[in-house]
């Protein structure tokens, strides 16, 4: 039997990643406050999600996947502070990952939700 690819997961390692190169290049810069802060945030997306993966019961999942997609939108603030200062390294691309997991993560909950609803109304 295969193993079912799963895009968020994927998607969520490698931010995390990138997210990790990207910080320590500010550090390298002595940009830590806004290191430290992006660190944080932007790798905790992929843990709340990795969790989401043993959730408890459907609302547990939904709960899980709803504190990532806040710490996404923490992450995207603070690359945007980045992407708006003088003299910060380019980070778009992080920008574009956190975009596309948050487009997933809002069709995932919606679709969760939806999902929930239907079975309590049978």
């Amino acid at each position: 039997m295969t193993e079912r690819k799963n895009v968020l997961l994927d998607k969520s390692l490698q931010l995390s990643l990138d997210i990790i190169e990207y910080t320590e290049l500010l550090e390298t810069e002595h940009k830590y406050v806004i290191a430290r802060q992006l660190m944080k945030s932007g790798t905790s997306i992929g843990a709340n999600i990795h969790e989401a993966q043993h959730s408890e019961s459907p609302l547990d999942f939904v709960h899980k996947l709803k504190i990532a997609a806040k710490e996404a939108e923490e992450t995207s603030y603070w690359i945007k502070l980045c992407l708006m200062s003088k003299n910060y390294p380019d980070c778009i691309e992080l920008q574009n990952q956190v975009l596309e997991i948050q487009k997933l993560l809002t069709k995932i909950i919606f679709s969760t939700k939806q999902t929930i609803e239907r079975k309590n109304n049978q």
